[in-house]
């Protein structure tokens, strides 16, 4: 079962979840942000050019729009490949654990895969992030040493930033999963 829907992150763009149910204990959430605009690759370009030609036209020096152009270019495939992502996942399977995939504007992916028994809670937390408090989707790593300590605090969909109805929703899926995988193994440790 697939279901998407349309919300903001907390700077008030667009983003859409898709919740997608591959059995009761997987389920995947994907925020999507928006693309990257031309209008903003066009305008940082042009300031960038508009300066180099300044320059150019005070010192009558080449190098300078050379040195603008590659400026430019690197500048954004630096930016494509290492900052922009468009899309996060969040992939949960109750009884193996938890993967977090970003995937970057210039096709990059990086994944990261939490087992579960490591897992102690998924909880919405509150950011204080430049001088706003958002909220963040976190997972509580459980602490070796001590049974009812947390070892990390790791946030979930840290790019798109999404509202507290997204975040919500994804909670109380979650929530869902892990009601069920703790119903299982008790029913499992009865049994034997």
């Amino acid at each position: 079962m697939e279901d998407k829907s349309t919300f903001t992150n907390v700077y008030g763009n667009k983003i859409s979840l898709k919740c997608e149910s591959h059995s009761a204990l997987c389920q995947e959430f994907t925020v999507t942000s928006p693309k990257l605009s031309l209008h903003s690759v066009t305008t940082c370009t042009c300031i960038v050019w508009v300066f180099a030609y300044a320059v150019f036209y005070c010192t009558q020096n080449t190098g300078v729009l050379s040195a603008a152009i590659i400026l430019t270019v690197v500048g954004l495939m630096v930016y494509l490949h290492f900052m922009k992502i468009d899309e996060e996942s969040l992939l949960i399977i109750g009884s193996l654990g938890i993967q977090m995939t970003a995937s970057y504007a210039s096709g990059r992916e990086s994944t990261t895969f939490i087992e579960m028994n490591q897992v102690k809670d998924i909880v919405i937390n509150e950011v204080i992030h430049m001088q706003q408090v958002i909220y963040q989707l976190c997972l509580l790593l459980r602490d070796a040493s001590d049974p009812n300590g947390v070892s990390a605090v790791v946030p979930v969909f840290q790019s798109s930033k999404p509202r507290l109805n997204c975040l919500v929703k994804v909670y109380r899926n979650c929530q869902d999963i892990l009601t069920l995988k703790d119903m299982s193994e008790i029913q499992e440790g009865c049994s034997s």
